[in-house]
């Protein structure tokens, strides 16, 4: 008897740890199952992920980017120069790049000075960096070259043709047919847009007296973009001796360096605009205008000089709507901004013959100090 009753008290027991072990195996494969859950915590990031929305933020607006901040493009742009470009390495090479966009330093001449740091600024304004008129390290990078900044120019027969004295009194030059260049010196030079002085150097073995046709020459290499569109405005800083024009979305498409009056009560403050686009002009000497003229004075009458680079007005008149004043070029391209004139804004040859493509009659020219 006692031995069934502990034979059944060891089957209860028995039965008892069979039902406790089998449980803690269904209890264990809950958490299992649950701790799938963390997957969907994997899959959500690209849920929340916002990159579809950035990248289409930032695509949307491209021209307000342009005007509000015009730099951003060019930067990127130029991070990686045009196949062949390199940065400027001296301050001819600036030069010639900066005047392929038509921002002119005046005659090259390959020496750092005020207008060539005007020009340095100008580009460097357009670019929205500081404008510190140097080649800084932020400059150099995008102020690059893709075409050797020289190249040859052969004499012709016709340039020999063109030299022929120039008129010493304002009688003589007023009875000639053509007000041309003296030299052929002076007519490669403005070719070249460069000083007379570098032409030379860089042709040291030409006698400057006596050129044959058929010589070739070497010479900057340098030709201003043509225009796509009229400008939209002309800015004449007169402190510092330099003229702007902007197209309507204020982007700079010239700088060009420009002598003003010597009198201060002759250089206007204001808005000025344009009455009158005379390529290749005449020149109509009034006596009243030149004071200090003893022969002018002596003659008492205006008279008429040709056209011509040697003309007073150089090869271009921009006529503004202030009596007597306008934008125009002159005989001396080098002593722009370095010398003062009676009251119009004087430009080299070449850069008043780039401002006619640019203007137009009615155009706002706004003159600060």
């Amino acid at each position: 008897m006692a031995v069934l009753l502990l034979l059944l008290i060891l089957a209860g027991a028995g039965w008892l740890w069979w039902h406790q072990k089998h449980p803690v195996k269904i209890i264990r494969h809950k958490p299992v199952a649950v701790n799938t859950a963390p997957a969907p915590v994997v899959v959500s990031p690209p849920i929340v992920k916002p990159p579809p929305i950035v990248k289409h933020e930032v695509e949307v607006p491209p021209s307000l980017v342009l005007v509000t901040n015009p730099p951003t493009v060019p930067v990127v742009v130029q991070e990686k120069p045009a196949e062949g470009a390199h940065p400027v390495h001296d301050v001819l090479e600036a030069q010639i790049a900066l005047a392929r966009l038509a921002i002119s330093s005046g005659s090259l001449d390959g020496a750092i000075g005020s207008q060539t740091r005007a020009a340095i600024a100008a580009f460097q304004r357009s670019q929205d960096l500081p404008a510190t008129g140097r080649l800084d390290t932020n400059t150099r990078p995008l102020l690059t070259l893709d075409a050797p900044i020289f190249t040859t120019y052969a004499v012709t027969t016709n340039d020999l043709a063109r030299l022929q004295p120039l008129g010493k009194t304002w009688l003589e030059k007023s009875q000639q047919s053509v007000l041309d260049y003296e030299t052929l010196l002076e007519l490669v030079a403005e070719k070249a847009h460069a000083h007379p002085l570098l032409i030379k150097k860089l042709n040291p073995a030409v006698d400057w007296t006596s050129v044959p046709a058929g010589t070739v020459l070497k010479i900057p290499n340098v030709n201003y973009p043509e225009p796509d569109g009229k400008a939209a405005r002309v800015i004449i800083h007169l402190s510092e001796k330099y003229l702007e024009a902007f197209d309507a979305d204020t982007n700079l498409l010239a700088h060009f360096p420009c002598s003003i009056a010597a009198k201060v009560e002759k250089r206007p403050v204001g808005e000025l605009h344009v009455i009158v686009i005379a390529p290749n002009p005449n020149y109509t000497v009034n006596p009243e205008l030149f004071p200090e003229s003893e022969e002018l004075q002596a003659l008492g009458h205006k008279i008429i000089l040709p056209p011509g680079p040697n003309n007073p007005v150089g090869v271009a008149w921009i006529g503004l709507d202030k009596p007597g004043y306008g934008m125009h070029g002159t005989p001396v391209p080098e002593q722009v901004g370095r010398t003062e004139s009676h009251g119009c804004f004087r430009l080299a040859n070449w850069d008043a013959e780039y401002l006619v493509k640019l203007v137009w009659v009615g155009m706002p020219v706004e003159v600060v100090p």
